[in-house]
């Protein structure tokens, strides 16, 4: 006997008020990464009230939930996030964050409450089902490096044959949902500058090193790393985020710190960049008398999908919003520790549209209005139980 999918999708449709209700209490009480205790507790104690096989403090704060099927079979993992982000939540709405200054500005909210309906819908069918699904909710996604890892080490993956992820994309209309095969989001590194300059009065420039100075023309410098060191048919993005130094008018500022991050896709790209970030920062400063102490994070690698399971989302993506809202997406310099998984084992991270420009859910991710059509977690839901379906009743 076979799954029926049509009535997997019709139990979680009777869900959905209930999922809203559980997006808007995780969206009201968020928790920054690496602190998700109190969420993660919920989650934890939500599914073993499933009757599902439950570890808490996977790799810290993650939860990996089991689902065995009464036939054999293999094993399916489907991964949610749980973190938010150091944002003033400005939306004016009844579910607004109640943690000053913390929102989930990122949808993980949404994809922590996808994945717990999912697991309570796919436990009522736990007689018909061929193999094994293991429910991942990391902690950590947010900040480098990220949760995956430790969760990883920490066996989440042990005996999982693939994985699969959704990540609710607000620049995508609700309705549609996209991914490519091979790279689709980019790896993601950090750096920082430190500028040692020398201070002093602001009405005698010629006695002192200006460090702001310094640090703007390394500013500038930087935007010819991507326009005439890389090859302009890869990417790349180098982008500054912070600019730190000084305090008073009239003082000229003896050290700058400037942080920010690169993109790439291809790994010799991803060195290079790496290497002309430092020449380029010691030679500016070299210019003015200053010194520079330069540190480089290698973050997430690139979220590279299988082609195989690629092909399974083009086709089992039809089934849920039909074949002509599914899409193969442009790359996206956006990055993502589900890269981690995608080393490991085949799999696909997919994006679910989730804005509505009639609802006025137009602002991007990390931004602080940020919000989603809640419609699209339905979506979200019964995308990752086709393709989990799919994959164990064709294996």
């Amino acid at each position: 006997m076979m799954l029926d999918i049509e009535q997997l999708k019709i139990q979680l449709d009777h869900n959905y008020t209930e999922m809203v209700q559980m997006r808007r209490y995780l969206h009201q009480n968020p928790e920054l990464s690496f602190h998700e205790y109190k969420t993660a507790a919920m989650v934890a104690d939500t599914l073993h009230g499933y009757g599902l096989e439950v570890r808490r403090h996977v790799g810290g704060n993650g939860v990996v939930a089991t689902l065995r099927g009464e036939l054999p079979g293999p094993t399916v993992a489907l991964r949610a996030d749980m973190d938010a982000l150091p944002i003033q939540d400005e939306k004016k709405c009844e579910y607004t964050s109640k943690v000053p200054g913390i929102m989930h500005a990122c949808g993980h909210d949404a994809h922590t409450t996808t994945l717990l309906f999912v697991a309570k819908v796919m436990c009522s069918h736990q007689a018909t089902l061929r193999g094994n699904i293991v429910f991942i909710f990391q902690h950590g996604e947010e900040i480098s490096p990220g949760g995956a890892i430790s969760m990883i080490a920490d066996g989440a993956l042990d005996q999982v044959d693939v994985i699969y992820g959704v990540h609710l994309w607000s620049p995508v209309p609700y309705g549609e949902v996209t991914s490519r095969s091979g790279a689709f989001m980019a790896a993601a590194d950090e750096f920082s500058f430190h500028i040692q300059g020398k201070g002093g009065h602001g009405g005698l420039p010629h006695q002192t090193v200006d460090s702001i100075v310094v640090g703007s023309h390394l500013v500038v410098n930087l935007q010819s790393l991507v326009a005439r060191n890389v090859d302009p048919t890869q990417s790349c993005v180098v982008s500054i985020g912070s600019f730190l130094g000084g305090g008073a008018f009239n003082v000229i500022a003896e050290k700058v710190s400037i942080n920010g991050t690169t993109r790439t896709f291809d790994p010799q790209v991803r060195q290079f960049v790496k290497e002309r970030l430092r020449q380029i920062s010691e030679a500016t400063c070299q210019m003015f008398g200053a010194t520079c102490e330069m540190e480089y994070i290698d973050g997430y690698p690139p979220v590279v999908n299988d082609s195989f399971e690629t092909d399974r989302f083009m086709r089992v993506g039809g089934s849920v919003v039909g074949s002509d809202n599914v899409h193969t997406s442009e790359q996206n310099m956006a990055g993502e520790d589900f890269s981690y998984y995608l080393q490991k084992i085949p799999g696909c991270f997919m994006f679910v549209g989730a804005g509505n420009i009639e609802q006025g859910i137009i602002h991007p991710h990390h931004h602080p209005k940020f919000d989603i059509d809640e419609r699209s977690m339905l979506v979200a839901g019964k995308l990752l139980m086709s393709m989990a379906v799919d994959y164990l009743e064709s294996n």
